[in-house]
């Protein structure tokens, strides 16, 4: 038996469904709040990402980029495992700042590859590092003279990446940046992560590419905690 896109589709939908139903207060966002860039309405992890123009290549060498998917904190606010993006991008920029740098956030709207996310942020960061972030929580580390596919260190399972994961994503990054050579950010191991949580990994990445601009310039955002 073959299977269309559309019958593919139908059945990873009916999978969320379950999957959604089984979790209390569990919902895949797929629509902007009041049509502005506002994100998450929990108590504590509200989310602002202002658009200020096409991001531009920086200056500065003690600078890491973080590169956010298109759905990132609009459509989707937050990752597979329900980790407010607000806490993702607070982790990432605090490990960061802790080995001295400066993080700077702009959405890349060409791609939702988070590899390709990482690099364009790494060919734009003053230090030639950035960090690619998918509204799922897929996470990359890259230097703008490697490939697009090539990387320094590659976080796949989102489902495994948890909130002090992200802040040591962050060091690491500064770390490359200052010209150091730390030791890759352990990875946890579930056999069962990938069966588990697979349906609603593709389905949250057909959403994400749904907002793909192909042609569009990566945007500087300038981020708001409330």
């Amino acid at each position: 038996m073959q299977l269309n896109d559309k019958d593919i589709r139908n059945i990873i939908e009916e999978v969320v469904k379950r999957y959604l139903s089984s979790s209390e207060n569990s919902e895949i966002k797929d629509a902007p709040v009041n049509n502005t860039i506002r994100a998450e309405e929990r108590v504590g992890n509200k989310l602002e990402l202002i658009d200020e123009g096409q991001a531009q290549k920086g200056t500065r060498s003690d600078e890491v980029i973080i590169a956010v998917a298109p759905a990132f904190g609009i459509y989707q606010t937050e990752t597979i495992t329900h980790i407010p993006h607000a806490d993702v991008l607070k982790e990432i920029m605090a490990g960061i700042e802790e080995e001295g740098l400066v993080p700077r956030v702009i959405r890349v709207l060409r791609t939702s590859d988070v590899s390709i996310l990482a690099n364009d942020g790494a060919k734009l960061s003053g230090s030639g590092i950035g960090i690619g972030i998918q509204s799922k929580g897929t996470a990359v580390i890259h230097q703008k003279d490697l490939f697009p596919l090539t990387n320094l260190e590659l976080f796949p399972q989102a489902p495994l990446i948890q909130r002090e994961h992200y802040r040591m994503i962050g060091k690491n990054a500064a770390k490359y940046a200052k010209g150091e050579s730390p030791k890759p950010v352990p990875q946890m191991n579930d056999q069962m992560a990938r069966p588990k949580y697979q349906s609603i990994a593709a389905l949250l990445h057909i959403k994400e590419t749904e907002h793909v601009k192909v042609n569009a310039k990566p945007v500087q955002l300038k981020v708001v905690f409330k």
